[in-house]
């Protein structure tokens, strides 16, 4: 995990590649394309991008309207934006009428660290995951979101595409198999499951180079598909280790943790717990900073595990 890349800047990268393979693709844009890196595409399809200011309720029902006509728009903002200044318009125009706009949102989590509350997408994955119909997707690297990206593309309806500002670790390889709505394992053991999404995926590899000290052996699955939740997937590692920890840079409540809990209490009820931002505002500060100190950190997600073993025994 030595390269690090933003998964902004490897959707940017990508999405030339995709106009190129999708005619019908026209990309939105809400007077921050620098930021969520679309400046690559409006250089090639000058005549299929939109800049519709600081108005993202606009450039949603905007987006509702160019799906109706056959386009698939993709909507890009950041996180706080798209699921909560624009979510009424996306509730009502993109997801009940089940339209086919990829909304692309960047700045999610705490990891977003010097913008302050005001920038981090603390709660997002948990309002857009409780609207119908939309698909909720956060990639855990670079690779990842490449991979990902054309399968949004391709997927009927509403998705809504989740990504972060800052370089993290490039996890996967080129050859590597992910595919929309279906969970990577990416490690085994036998003494408990970590589910993870996003930049949480490489902070619970650290965690597993902590616990492996202490000889435990984990299981690490990256649920990249929050929605719909690979629940086969989840039940086989998760009932075959007897504990479960998650982890999320989104509030815990809403979001990867408590789609795991329901999942849970109704199939295979085992001791859990919750890693993510534990239902407060967050400030601003250096990331890395900022997950130690809400508990987000490796060593805390690692401190989980342990937590729900010693639960498992009792």
């Amino acid at each position: 995990m030595s390269e690090m890349v933003a998964t902004r800047v490897a959707y940017g990268e990508a999405l030339p590649e995709i106009g190129e393979r999708y005619p019908e693709v026209v990309v939105l844009d809400a007077d921050i394309a620098k930021a969520m890196q679309t400046n690559a595409f409006r250089r090639r399809f000058p005549e299929r991008s939109f800049d519709f200011g600081i108005a993202e309720q606009d450039m949603m029902a905007a987006a509702a309207g160019m799906a109706a006509m056959g386009k698939i728009p993709i909507v890009n903002t950041y996180a706080v934006f798209a699921a909560m200044r624009a979510c009424e318009q996306l509730r009502t125009f993109v997801a009940y009428p089940n339209l086919n706009v990829k909304i692309v949102v960047s700045h999610g989590g705490l990891a977003v660290g010097w913008d302050g509350v005001t920038h981090q997408g603390l709660e997002d994955m948990s309002v857009v995951r409780s609207i119908p119909n939309v698909t909720v997707v956060h990639p855990a690297d670079a690779a990842a979101t490449r991979k990902l990206l054309p399968q949004v593309i391709e997927r009927p309806g509403p998705v809504y595409f989740r990504l972060g500002r800052n370089p993290t670790p490039v996890i996967y390889h080129e050859e590597d198999e992910i595919v929309l709505g279906r969970a990577n394992t990416l490690a085994r053991g036998r003494d408990v499951a970590i589910i993870a999404c996003g930049l949480m995926v490489s902070e619970a590899l650290k965690a597993l180079e902590i616990l492996r000290s202490d000889g435990i052996e984990a299981t690490l699955v990256d649920m990249h598909t929050v929605k719909p939740l690979d629940i086969m997937s989840l039940l086989q590692e998760a009932c075959e280790c007897g504990a479960v920890v998650t982890a999320e840079d989104n509030n815990i409540v809403g979001g990867l943790g408590s789609a795991v809990a329901e999942a849970l209490a109704e199939h295979c009820p085992l001791p859990m717990k919750r890693v993510g931002l534990p239902d407060c505002f967050g400030e601003s500060g250096d990331p890395d900073e900022l997950l130690d100190k809400y508990g987000m950190s490796a060593r805390h997600i690692a401190a989980a595990a342990r937590s729900v073993i010693e639960r498992r025994k009792v």
